[in-house]
């Protein structure tokens, strides 16, 4: 389990790295991600050897919001004075993200001649 998370530490801070000295606007994380993936892909075995850990992160995804949920309570103050915005703008925001994703599956589906259900 150690040297699965190191590997995906390391990849990280590779993205990190990368971005901060080539001045890339892509973060850090995503670019090490997409190395890791480009890894994995090109060592299976790579893959077969993170696949538990990945497996157990993401099986816990929902503790990755308590920080969120600490950044709410730590500015609940400017949330009851703008909480009319911010819920507006939540609410807009996850509509069109919504809709987005939906127009992207349809039009993927139909590039690689899939059937909708």
């Amino acid at each position: 389990m150690i040297p699965a998370l190191a590997i995906i530490l390391v990849f990280q801070l590779i993205g990190e790295v990368a971005t901060r000295s080539l001045g890339l606007l892509l973060p850090g994380p995503v670019l090490g991600l997409l190395l890791l993936v480009l890894s994995c892909s090109l060592r299976p075995a790579l893959a077969e050897m993170l696949r538990p850990v990945v497996t157990g992160i993401l099986g816990h995804l929902s503790l990755f919001f308590v920080p969120a949920g600490v950044g709410v309570v730590a500015h609940l103050g400017q949330f009851r004075s703008d909480g009319l915005a911010v819920a507006l703008a939540l609410t807009v925001s996850t509509a069109l993200a919504i809709a987005a994703g939906a127009l992207v599956f349809r039009a993927v589906v139909r590039w690689t001649g899939g059937v909708e259900e």
